[in-house]
């Protein structure tokens, strides 16, 4: 997810972290069916890809804290600190619209919170360019 981890629901701020791991496994050289993930090409792309994901699981592990949780650290692939990835516009708007579109399925409750909010900070681990959607993205849905 592009988005900053602060809008985040609890299952959501979870799942992000299990797919980042999972990510982080593929990274490593682990499980092969999440190989081909159009999502890890933003990682992959990066000089250190498991220093990127590490400064992508450390941010959720910082948001799980600040809400009194607890996210495994040592978890995370020490890697050194590395620079914010690009994501073009058009990506992180696609992506939050899709987003948009599943909160508004499963809870009507938090999408009210969520519906006025045109474009949310990105993660700390992103920043946002000018472009399009990747051209590894799935067609648009929604």
């Amino acid at each position: 997810m592009v988005a900053a981890p602060k809008i985040s629901r609890p299952p959501g701020l979870l799942a992000c972290w299990r797919e980042a791991l999972l990510a982080q496994k593929v990274l490593l050289g682990g499980p092969r069916g999440y190989r081909k993930h159009p999502q890890l090409n933003r990682f992959r792309s990066q000089p250190d890809p498991l220093a990127a994901i590490a400064g992508y699981l450390l941010c959720l592990a910082d948001e799980a804290e600040r809400r009194g949780y607890h996210f495994n650290r040592s978890k995370i692939h020490p890697g050194p600190e590395v620079e914010k990835i690009s994501v073009n516009y058009g990506q992180m708007s696609y992506e939050w619209n899709h987003l948009k579109a599943k909160i508004r399925q499963r809870n009507p409750d938090w999408f009210r919170r969520l519906k006025d909010i045109d474009l949310p900070d990105p993660h700390p681990s992103f920043k946002i360019v000018e472009g399009d959607i990747e051209n590894w993205e799935k067609e648009p849905v929604f």
